[in-house]
């Protein structure tokens, strides 16, 4: 009879066992109803290696949602590219969050790529107003802003102040300081982005928004490019390269570029994000000490920038959406988004930051950056956004180099993106 017994023990293991494993999947079924499970965060390139030790704090808080960061190449357009081919993808679906471009927020929404968010669930009180915008489509909340950014006019204050004069507030003082200023030093004028790429089209709608104008309206849906304002701010741009304020060879400036030729002592003002003022006034650059900040300016006073920055989306295919919601939440806090401006040199979209004494004390540039950002718009919003900037950046680079005047350049533009529409 001792086989009897074995063969009850062996069942009691048994069963035991397959008891275990019920309730394990019990738990997982659990897991997985509520929504809640590890991650995978898909980002560009982090190139200051701040959002590894950013995530190890939620890993460490939370074992059972623990998050892989998959990083993806520097370059804007490949990155895009990586993360569209995922999404499409009806069975690979790698990423459950995603740090995405400001402008890619439309595109993603409208493609249903990305799933809308509840409100309630995220501080957007405590953020900067206007970068709120750029994380809507259709009047939903489609993602939830991260960091932001915002043009900045740097310029020598230096030399300004050795020719006793202010910075320029208005489009009329930057030429005249540019044509008249800058050759007595030595200096080019007035440089920006203005080779044909993403840059050119951030540097164009600037110059448009500045003069009171827009490129696109009702999420893409109007084209309202054609007015004397847009005529007015290409023309900007195109006067000063014909009448010699802009270099020629500012046409093929992307960021970096730019911020070189201005940190190497060869530019008198450069239109960038507050990065190139952070890497100018580091030791080691040729103006070091003599780098100063304003808002950019337009017509008749303080101009309009473009947002930049990224927002933190949730994949349509989200494995574990809420779990991805709070890890949002968690990297929008306030305590994680101190650690992003000073971890990582990036602007936080929390607006208690940019008054906080310390943080002013060793970032000088954020009040500055505060005055842009809340004057500042998105780009224009359009699901069909690469086209919008493919067409921007051609016809706007055509009037800067005279093959086209700027009423003919804005006549075009409305003409294709029309087309686009």
């Amino acid at each position: 009879m001792r086989w009897i017994h074995a063969a009850g023990r062996g069942l009691l293991v048994l069963l035991v066992i397959l008891t275990g494993y019920a309730a394990s999947g019990a738990r997982a079924d659990e897991g997985a109803a509520s929504g809640r499970g590890p991650l995978t965060l898909a980002t560009a390139g982090d190139l200051t290696g701040y959002l590894g030790p950013l995530l190890e704090g939620w890993n460490r808080a939370h074992p059972g949602e623990r998050v892989t960061l998959v990083e993806l190449p520097d370059s804007a357009d490949e990155t895009r590219a990586q993360m569209t081919t995922d999404l499409r993808d009806g069975g690979r679906h790698r990423f459950d969050v995603l740090n995405i471009d400001v402008n890619w927020t439309s595109e993603f929404a409208a493609a249903d790529w990305i799933r809308p968010l509840p409100r309630d669930r995220f501080p957007l009180g405590s953020f900067l107003p206007p970068v709120v915008d750029t994380a809507t489509y259709d009047g939903r909340l489609y993602a939830v802003p991260y960091v932001t950014n915002a043009g900045l006019l740097l310029y020598r204050k230096d030399v300004l102040a050795a020719e006793g004069v202010p910075p320029p507030r208005t489009w009329a003082e930057l030429e005249r300081y540019a044509e008249t200023i800058a050759p007595k030093h030595g200096l080019d004028g007035y440089a920006g982005q203005f080779l044909p790429y993403e840059g050119l089209t951030v540097n164009a709608a600037e110059s448009v928004y500045s003069a009171g104008g827009s490129i696109l309206g009702d999420e893409g849906e109007r084209v309202t490019v054609d007015s004397a304002a847009a005529r007015e701010g290409i023309g900007f741009l195109a006067r000063g390269v014909r009448e010699g304020w802009i270099p020629k060879a500012a046409l093929t400036y992307k960021e970096e570029e730019s911020k070189q030729a201005f940190q190497d002592g060869r530019l008198l003002f450069l239109r960038n994000w507050p990065y190139a003022y952070v890497s100018a006034s580091a030791p080691g650059s040729a103006v070091a000490g003599k780098v100063g900040a304003v808002p950019l300016p337009g017509p008749s006073g303080p101009g309009t920038s473009v947002l930049g920055g990224s927002n933190l989306a949730v994949g349509a295919h989200a494995r574990h959406p809420d779990s991805a919601a709070r890890l949002i939440a968690y990297l929008t806090s306030e305590r994680v988004q101190r650690q992003v401006l000073t971890r990582g040199a990036l602007p936080p979209v929390r607006a208690d930051l940019y008054e906080d004494p310390e943080l002013i004390e060793a970032f000088p540039y954020l009040p500055t950056l505060r005055e842009s950002v809340l004057a500042a718009a998105p780009r224009p919003k359009s699901p069909r956004y690469d086209q919008v900037s493919l067409a921007v950046q051609a016809v706007v680079h055509d009037a800067m180099t005279g093959r086209q005047t700027p009423e003919a350049a804005v006549r075009r533009l409305a003409r294709e993106l029309a087309a686009i529409s």
